[in-house]
């Protein structure tokens, strides 16, 4: 078995199979892209070439670098079928037909060197079907590897080893899935789409069948199927139209065909989904489906005339009563209601509970890999058994029982909830066993004690001598109780631990100051308490900077304003893959207003190679444009290129370990006698820099690009890189950037036209162009 994977083969061109060469290129690893050669085709490498190229035009983009792109090579399987035998990993993903799939291992047994490993990426097609008549290296390195689509963010990859697989290379794939691809791994059991479509398609479509028998639209499901129970916005219906009704119909068909009885017909394809495809309405690639979109407005199926309607909300008790709720008060509120919400939800949930436990044993181990499948794969934020411990099992068992439905004896049988203090009922057994638990993953609360805390965030204890500073503020919105507890955090490390992480666990790291709070004040005229937020934010940022233990940050997702300036002064930035930062500032009518001006800066400057001159004019320029623009990275590979990230700064793949690789580097910065940096004085470009960067900004302005307020907020911004009125070159110290700084917030703040820019992203959530 190979003891590394250095270079992949991909064999299929299509979104998938490109995505998943883009993802491992995202990695660093270099893969061959082939296709069959297109019938009289001049370019032979026609499908491959083509497809690297929509890598490109894709969105959400499958690349986190375009740059990763090089990594990616084109060929097809009848001129470069060779470079299979360079691969340490040799991936499938063809069309959905055993034929087919087999041709391609013949040729890949052919091809590949002795202990790589092969794989298919089939959604549902038999592993071990797949591997009969090769050879008995090939079927001892041979498995099922099936990504969810898009492969770069979707987090579930399915492994299923057959009964000739040697139990080394699953275990190597799992750890490899985990710890390179980034992904969370559920070993699957050979059988009819695996786990998370298996049961994920069972449930839309018995969601299908409520909504028709309640008679209710689309628009009405998807308002109560949604955040309200804890899944994506996309909830059911809209789900099924970014998904593809083409797609869905085929997976459910593979139930269909290997099934029978009262499960094969709930995967009968309803009449309404037939329709839809003849009439191709197959979804968001089609421009309709379930949903079409009629200028701003978005229209709705009625699934009884065929023709699209206002789009409708449902309206219940039970649903304003369950927003105010969380975990198992609020599922009881919504599962146990009389109104139409209540009917709806128990309706088509209780069957979905019941076929998962119907189904452990024969699609899984165990209940935690189904639970873990429909979180990672479908987005839920409880997989079933999780969700039916909320309810009560008792007392749905009882009503599910009451109603006619058939309970699996062995959830009968079982005393209590299928969790337990850290264990899980396993049926095989009838007993309880421990959660697998992986040592790279830190829950914040469970694996920490804290230290102290106040009403915006919590410092914690995580072992080994690190602290760890937690934002727990609406959002992670910074305000002063954040601020102060980012002083107290340090002096609490410098004086008993050896480093300090900043980082939390959410949906994202901090998108910005408390901008509400900010406004308020601004229309009671109080700039006095903005100035000395404002300075005593400045002031929590070089306190991060100039700590004498080092301060690592770890941000993820949304990483905006405030949130970026919190990173950019730490010792280290060990972002998640998916890190999203930027000085957004801007966008409400201001400028960075802790630091982050000059940080970018001085990062822009401290990646020029010393004793080799460089121009300063054209790093203040890129330095302008990037925060002017408000340009925000789509990737931590991304935030690197726009020096928000430095080269030694890390990239956690899987987010589910950051705190812990976040951890890590800290306790190397500390046993590597870590020392803050020196104060230096920092050159600027002074008055003609300034000049510079204004003519930019006027021409913007004349050709109708920026409005008349993005010119004044340009002016002031270009006043505080350029370093205000000093000849070029001039070396100016920290103290006197961030007071320039600080002025010109506090003066573009004061105007109303920022204030209305500020109002109106408060409430409609996105930038106003006044």
């Amino acid at each position: 078995m190979v003891q590394h994977i250095q270079k992949a083969a991909v064999i299929g061109s299509g979104v998938m199979g490109s995505g998943i060469a883009a993802h491992l290129a995202n990695i660093g690893i270099p893969s061959v892209l082939l296709d069959i050669v297109p019938e009289n085709a001049e370019n032979r490498n026609q499908l491959s070439e083509s497809a690297i190229e929509k890598l490109f035009k894709q969105k959400p983009a499958p690349l986190s670098s375009k740059k990763n792109a090089a990594l990616i090579t084109p060929g097809n399987l009848e001129d470069h079928a060779d470079l299979l035998g360079e691969a340490d990993w040799i991936i499938e993903v063809v069309v959905e037909r055993l034929d087919v799939k087999k041709t391609i291992f013949d040729l890949v047994d052919t091809h590949r060197k002795k202990g790589s490993i092969a794989s298919s990426n089939t959604s549902g097609i038999s592993i071990h079907a797949m591997k009969e008549g090769r050879s008995d290296d090939f079927q001892k390195h041979f498995l099922g590897t099936h990504f969810f689509n898009p492969p770069r963010y979707l987090k579930l990859l399915e492994i299923i080893p057959t009964s000739a697989t040697d139990p080394a290379v699953t275990a190597y794939m799992k750890s490899f899935g985990e710890n390179l691809l980034g992904k969370g791994v559920v070993l699957a059991k050979d059988t009819p789409n695996f786990i998370a479509n298996r049961i994920g398609t069972y449930s839309l479509l018995k969601t299908m069948q409520v909504m028709k028998e309640m008679d209710l639209s689309p628009g009405e499901v998807d308002s109560v199927t949604g955040p309200l129970i804890g899944r994506p916005k996309s909830a059911t219906f809209r789900t099924l139209d970014v998904v593809g009704l083409d797609t869905f119909i085929h997976v459910a068909k593979n139930v269909y065909d290997q099934t029978e009885g009262e499960e094969q017909a709930v995967f009968d394809i309803p009449d309404t989904l037939a329709q839809m495809k003849d009439k191709g309405w197959i979804g968001a690639k089609a421009g309709q489906g379930f949903f079409k979109k009629d200028g701003k407005a978005i229209l709705e199926l009625n699934t009884k005339t065929m023709a699209y309607e206002e789009r409708k909300k449902m309206k219940a008790a039970s649903i304003e009563m369950a927003k105010q709720q969380k975990g198992a008060e609020k599922w009881k509120t919504l599962l146990f209601a009389k109104d139409e919400a209540g009917q709806l939800l128990w309706r088509m949930l209780a069957p979905v509970l019941i076929y998962s436990a119907r189904l452990t044993g024969e699609i899984a181990d165990d209940i935690v890999s189904i639970d873990q499948a429909m979180k990672w794969g479908f987005g839920w934020n409880e997989g079933p058994f999780e969700i039916w411990d909320q309810i009560g099992v008792k007392r749905s068992v009882e009503r599910m029982e009451e109603e006619g439905l058939s309970v699996p004896e062995w959830v009968k049988e079982m005393d209590g909830s299928f969790y337990q203090e850290g264990a899980f009922y396993h049926p095989a057994t009838k007993s309880y066993q421990s959660v697998p638990q992986d040592e790279k993953v830190i829950h914040l609360g469970k694996g920490t004690s804290v230290i102290k805390e106040n009403t915006g965030a919590r410092l914690h204890d995580m072992g080994d001598g690190v602290a760890l500073l937690q934002f727990t503020s609406p959002n992670h919105a910074i305000g002063m109780d954040i601020i102060q507890m980012i002083n107290a955090s340090i002096d609490e490390v410098e004086k008993n631990y050896q480093a300090l992480v900043i980082g939390n666990q959410g949906k994202n790291f901090c998108v910005g100051a408390n901008l509400a709070m900010i406004l308020m004040a601004a229309q009671d005229d109080d700039m006095w308490e903005i100035d000395m937020t404002v300075k005593h934010f400045q002031q929590a940022m070089m306190k991060i900077k100039y700590s004498t233990k080092p301060v690592v940050a770890a941000p993820f997702g949304m990483t905006l304003g405030g949130g970026t300036e919190v990173c950019l002064p730490a010792a280290h930035i060990q972002a998640a893959h998916e890190t999203y930062m930027g000085l957004v500032e801007v966008g409400v009518g201001l400028i960075p207003g802790g630091g982050g001006n000059k940080e970018l800066y001085i990062r822009y400057l401290n990646q020029m190679a010393d004793g080799v001159n460089y121009d300063l004019q054209a790093v203040a320029n890129k330095v302008f444009e990037t925060i002017a623009m408000a340009n925000v990275s789509t990737s931590a590979a991304e935030a690197r290129d726009a020096h928000f990230l430095t080269r030694p700064d890390g990239i956690s793949v899987n987010q589910d370990h950051l705190l812990h690789d976040a951890k890590r580097a800290a306790l190397h910065l500390a046993a590597s006698g870590y020392r803050p940096p020196i104060r230096q004085n920092i050159p600027v470009t002074g008055e003609t820099g300034y000049a510079t960067l204004l003519l930019g900004a006027q021409s913007m302005h004349a050709s109708g690009f920026i409005s008349d307020h993005d010119l004044v907020i340009a002016k002031k911004l270009a006043w505080v890189i350029a370093g205000g009125n000093v000849p070029f070159g001039t070396k100016v110290d920290e103290a006197y950037l961030l007071e320039i700084e600080r002025k010109a917030f506090l003066e573009l703040v004061a105007m109303p036209k920022t204030q209305q820019r500020m109002q109106h992203m408060l409430v409609k959530g996105k930038p106003l162009r006044n």
